[in-house]
């Protein structure tokens, strides 16, 4: 999962980006983020309710929702 990008809750923006950048093994507590302004931030995690990922770059935009690799919530949102 490292490089991978999520959304995580947040309070106000509803949902925030973070890449992550330790791999997630099977009984970590913590997911290793950074957010897109660079904070560090160990978020975390319920191994059966891991956080929505984000769809790439290139997707950002898209008029058929279909289209999107990952159809969630804050990627609709984002979209």
């Amino acid at each position: 999962l490292q490089y991978n990008r999520v959304w995580i809750p947040d309070n106000e923006e509803v949902w925030q980006s973070a890449e992550i950048t330790k791999n997630y093994k099977a009984g970590d507590r913590f997911l290793h983020l950074q957010l897109e302004d660079g904070t560090e931030l160990n978020f975390p995690v319920d191994p059966a309710a891991l956080p929505p990922l984000r769809n790439p770059d290139i997707l950002v935009g898209e008029n058929d929702l279909t289209a999107l690799s990952y159809l969630h919530e804050p990627a609709v949102l984002h979209n």
